[in-house]
């Protein structure tokens, strides 16, 4: 048995991977691949096989993997501090990556609460707003909103305000599940404000918060709708006191063309930010875990009291962890001192016309795009055309998972004029191997 083979076998035995039905891969219908190293786009197999990471590694890895700038952070972070408890301590990274980031909603939000996962930022944002309107004497706001197809996370909280069956229905009876409201991403934007702005009318009293994947909802298909969506929604939040939240946990550093999803819906004064962001997966350039709510000041105020009953409640032990900050601070020190913004804008228009005779293939509909996203639909009756694209891509060098019948990129933002080129010839070599 080969080194690859070894491990692949050690790991079927030991390892139970997440959001993986097991038997695909113990019957080798779904590969599991041995990885030993990364450099820039590139994963390498034991073997010396190669995969272009066309999706950032569940859309974590913004500047590739292993950057020399943030691995050289870390090894310095490591050499002064590794991890201490942040219920009443603090350190330095941690100071400064709360202080840059509320900078970078010019101040609009602030007092950073950190986690590991998305998933848990989902919970901290819902638990906050919660909690605020408790404080406020008002128990009875303690229901949320979501949209139709949203995904905000598969923690119990998190899947109260998730909209894929796949991920809730089979943990229903664990989920107080929320009021799920028409997506404007489903071609008709006007029918969901209304809708929206009539159960508000109604229901605003047991109302706590909204919350919204801004732009695109990821993992619900790659829907997207106007950044305008985000507008109406702030508006209606403030006519019926509701708190408005963005899950930027995918969508955030970049994604969409802003360093927020939400700034793109903002006033010309610079107004009309959300009360919550969350963030997580890009934020430490796909390094290490780090997850993180920013909330308004009013929110922060709110809990300011002598009893720890008025406090908010929520702990995790590696909350602010130094390494993770220090990581995330180089990664904020790359989008900074590269302009990674308007260098992402001239290629994706560079890549979105690579992608065009990808978006023509007679079996393709739907093209989108939104910053540094694309997506389109293949029109397919294979059941197992998810699976089957995978094993195409990875045997032209290429790391791309469709979701269902979509087919997406969100690649690194480091890709060369060759890797971007082959990325989309591949592609669609890819695509006509599993349709054949």
């Amino acid at each position: 048995m080969s080194a690859p083979d070894s491990l692949v076998s050690r790991s079927l035995s030991s390892v139970w991977h997440p959001c993986t039905q097991m038997q695909w891969h113990a019957d080798r219908s779904l590969p599991l691949l041995p990885i030993s190293r990364a450099q820039g786009a590139w994963l390498y197999a034991p073997d010396g096989r190669r995969y272009l990471d066309g999706i950032s590694s569940w859309w974590t890895n913004l500047f590739g993997h292993s950057h020399p700038h943030i691995v050289q952070a870390l090894r310095e972070q490591l050499d002064t501090l590794d991890h201490v408890m942040l219920a009443g301590f603090t350190h330095e990274p941690v100071v400064a990556l709360s202080e840059r980031l509320s900078a970078l909603t010019g101040g609009h939000l602030g007092h950073a609460f950190y986690a590991s996962d998305g998933a848990s930022a989902t919970e901290i944002a819902l638990k906050m707003s919660l909690h605020y309107w408790r404080n406020l004497g008002q128990p009875d706001k303690n229901e949320f909103i979501c949209f139709a197809g949203s995904y905000h996370g598969e923690t119990v909280g998190a899947l109260a305000v998730t909209d894929v069956p796949l991920f809730r229905d089979a943990y229903a009876p664990m989920v107080r599940a929320a009021h799920v409201l028409p997506s404007p991403a489903a071609g008709d934007a006007d029918a969901a404000r209304r809708a929206l702005e009539e159960f508000l009318a109604r229901h605003a009293s047991r109302i706590a918060a909204l919350i919204v994947e801004p732009r695109v909802q990821c993992a619900g298909g790659f829907a997207m709708h106007d950044a305008s969506w985000l507008r109406e929604l702030r508006a209606l939040c403030d006519r019926y006191q509701v708190h408005l939240v963005a899950d930027e946990i995918a969508v955030g550093c970049g994604r969409t063309g802003t360093f927020f999803a939400c700034e793109q819906s903002l006033d010309e004064r610079g107004e009309g930010w959300p009360d919550f962001i969350c963030l997580s997966k890009g934020i430490t350039g796909g390094t290490l875990p780090l997850s993180l709510v920013l909330s308004k000041p009013f929110v922060f105020d709110a809990f300011l009291d002598d009893t720890m009953a008025r406090g908010f409640l929520h702990s995790h032990s590696y909350t602010g962890n130094p390494l993770a900050c220090r990581a995330a601070l180089a990664t904020l020190d790359l989008f900074a001192e590269l302009d990674i913004l308007a260098r992402n804008r001239a290629w994706a228009d560079h890549f979105t016309r690579a992608l065009a005779p990808l978006a023509t293939h007679p079996a393709v509909g739907g093209f989108r795009n939104a910053g540094m996203i694309w997506a389109m639909d293949v029109d397919t009756a294979q059941p197992e055309f998810s699976r089957r694209f995978y094993r195409e891509a990875l045997a032209r060098e290429l790391l791309l998972r469709p979701i269902g019948r979509t087919l997406y990129f969100m690649p690194p933002y480091v890709l060369d004029d060759e890797q971007t080129a082959l990325l989309a010839a591949r592609t669609l070599d890819a695509l006509d191997a599993a349709l054949a």
